[in-house]
């Protein structure tokens, strides 16, 4: 099952450090694994992450792959991290909130903090 975390830059930073995520009850699970319904639970992520920034910024999602859906405060270690999808730039508050995320492989991670 695919989940999606919403977080910011600076949370991410300190997951990698600390080598896990943790599921917030803003975690979004895709209600199948159609490509439309992982998208949604994406953009719902987005949403979340954008109202965690509270103000300009770049969204954050982190995308994590389960065997059962998550409970809040789990630690998911960073393994089961599939994908993080960001915003390339800081976006003005106001900025559309249906456009896309770009999507970065694990192993890039470093560089996007």
């Amino acid at each position: 099952m695919r989940v999606y975390l919403p977080t910011t830059l600076a949370l991410l930073a300190e997951q990698h450090a600390d080598g896990a995520v943790v599921v917030t009850e803003e975690a979004a699970v895709a209600e199948d694994d159609s490509e439309e319904a992982e998208y949604a639970a994406l953009m719902t992520a987005a949403d979340s992450s954008a109202a965690l920034l509270g103000g300009p910024g770049r969204r954050v999602v982190v995308a994590v792959e389960l065997d059962r859906e998550p409970e809040t405060g789990w630690t998911i270690p960073l393994r089961r991290v599939v994908a993080v999808h960001a915003d390339v730039a800081d976006r003005p508050v106001d900025a559309d909130p249906d456009e896309d995320l770009a999507w970065f492989a694990t192993q890039e991670v470093p560089d996007l903090l």
